[in-house]
């Protein structure tokens, strides 16, 4: 029986196209469902010498295959979103330049992030000076698509995707720490991953995986004992299976979420019980346990992982080298989420996807109304429809509105100019709170205001 398509030659719109090699492997994904091949790919970004490389191997790999694929490329923020069906998001304002105030600043106060995009100063600020880019897609998209979905992939994940639907449109946010997590998971038990059933719920880069079995077996408490054993506190980095921390889609198929460095995840589990979906090193940038000291840091973590250091270093023309090698070779989707839902819209396939999306006060009922939630959400032709969890257990909601707390007053903050709540946003992080006072984190929420000021809203600047 063939498939049926419910929208034909769809427009699939990719905002920061010329971005690190992960745009390009979402092309990939994109083109490895049959349904898309006829689609019309525009892809966008304000620097053409970026995007360009990006669009040269995209239309190598479209003719290597043999598609009917159009291939746009422009710098035209409007022209690529008139008309469009679907829209991703994949862009950092500011590039390494920026990211480099988000950690360097924030260490001269003791405060260390390994990565420092998702919550903390480093994400408050990836955010803020984000936010004059989404607004100006925002006015555009309402005019010229408004009925298209949005799928972000950039973070701060809850805080931008909070922010795009907070001002009208249809977003829901991606993450893969689900698809590597289970993955790792059951590596870990050696249990074949399509036996392995789940269910995970939270907010990005710290939802919970909530059940995990095979067939009628529970197998948390085999979990349980698995990772006590491997991951005890203070181990040598020499006794360690090798997780580097890179979980990128490409890093993912090649089998690095390992579990080689999750004494932080472990302790978590044997604390509140239950395994949380983002790495040890970064899931240890949310709490105030982990990073007290760099000694501490080390029995947690005993293998430093610094991201920005990695992206300083990184081989943008290498990569995509790479994966169009790849890409010719085999053309099969990725862990990645958004190509799945892109097919589902246009076929009405249904699927399902771990997505950010607005909690509203009745997905998950004892996290704020406001709050952005990660849940198991159905994909069809009528869009994106989060399941209703419940009520998390207490101890686990209770963690995430740490985290909230920072992520709400930061798109308050955008959404009302109000300067103050960036101040409360930073001084709310729990590992500033732990390292800081409230004066220390005044000043170095004004350096980074400074240091940002030429990126962040009008109404936000000194």
């Amino acid at each position: 029986m063939s498939e049926q398509t419910f929208l034909k030659n769809p427009k699939i719109t990719i905002v920061g196209a010329g971005g690190f090699v992960f745009p390009f492997r979402l092309i990939g994904d994109l083109l490895s469902f049959p349904a898309l091949r006829d689609a019309t790919l525009c892809l966008m970004d304000v620097n053409p010498d970026k995007l360009g490389p990006v669009a040269e191997a995209t239309r190598e790999l479209v003719a290597h295959h043999g598609f009917d694929t159009t291939v746009e490329e422009t710098t035209d923020r409007r022209a690529a979103l008139e008309g469009a069906d679907a829209v991703i998001i994949t862009f950092q304002v500011g590039g390494v330049e920026s990211y480099e105030h988000d950690v360097m600043i924030p260490r001269k106060y003791g405060i260390d992030q390994a990565v420092g995009d998702t919550v903390g100063p480093g994400g408050v600020f990836r955010f803020l000076r984000s936010v004059s880019a989404y607004d100006a897609i925002i006015d555009d998209a309402l005019e010229v698509c408004p009925q298209a979905q949005f799928i972000n992939y950039a973070n701060p994940m809850a805080m931008a995707t909070a922010y795009l639907n907070a001002r009208g449109l249809n977003a829901v946010g991606l993450c893969h720490s689900v698809q590597g997590t289970t993955r790792m998971l059951a590596r870990s038990l050696d249990v074949p991953y399509e036996e392995v059933r789940y269910r995970c719920a939270g907010i990005n880069h710290q939802a919970w995986v909530l059940e995990f079995s095979r067939g009628r077996e529970d197998l948390y408490p085999r979990l349980r004992e698995v990772m006590a054993e491997r991951h005890q506190r203070g181990r040598a980095a020499a006794d360690l299976a090798g997780d580097d921390g890179d979980h990128s889609e490409a890093a993912q198929a090649a089998s690095v979420y390992e579990g080689g460095n999750e004494q932080v995840r472990t302790a978590l589990m044997n604390a509140f019980g239950y395994f949380e979906t983002e790495s040890s090193h970064h899931a240890s940038e949310y709490l105030p346990y982990f990073r007290k000291t760099p000694e501490l840091t080390e029995e947690y973590i005993p293998e430093r992982w610094d991201y920005f250091e990695i992206c300083s270093a990184h081989d943008d023309q290498g990569d995509i080298d790479a994966q169009l090698t790849q890409l010719k070779a085999e053309l099969k989707p990725s862990v990645e989420y958004g190509a799945t839902i892109v097919n589902s819209l246009v076929t009405g396939t249904p699927s399902v996807i771990h997505g950010n999306i607005p909690n509203h006060g009745d997905v998950i009922s004892n996290l704020p109304a406001d709050a952005c939630v990660e849940v198991p959400c159905l994909v069809d032709a009528s869009g994106v429809q989060p399941t209703a969890i419940g009520e998390l257990p207490l101890q686990l909601a209770a963690l995430n509105r740490t985290n909230v707390n920072v992520q709400t007053l930061a798109v308050k903050a955008a959404l009302e100019g109000n300067l103050e709540h960036v101040h409360h946003a930073v001084a709310m992080d729990p590992l500033t709170a732990a390292q800081v006072t409230l004066e220390d984190a005044r000043a170095m929420t004004d350096e980074l205001l400074a240091a940002h000021a030429d990126r962040l809203p009008e109404n936000l600047r000194r």
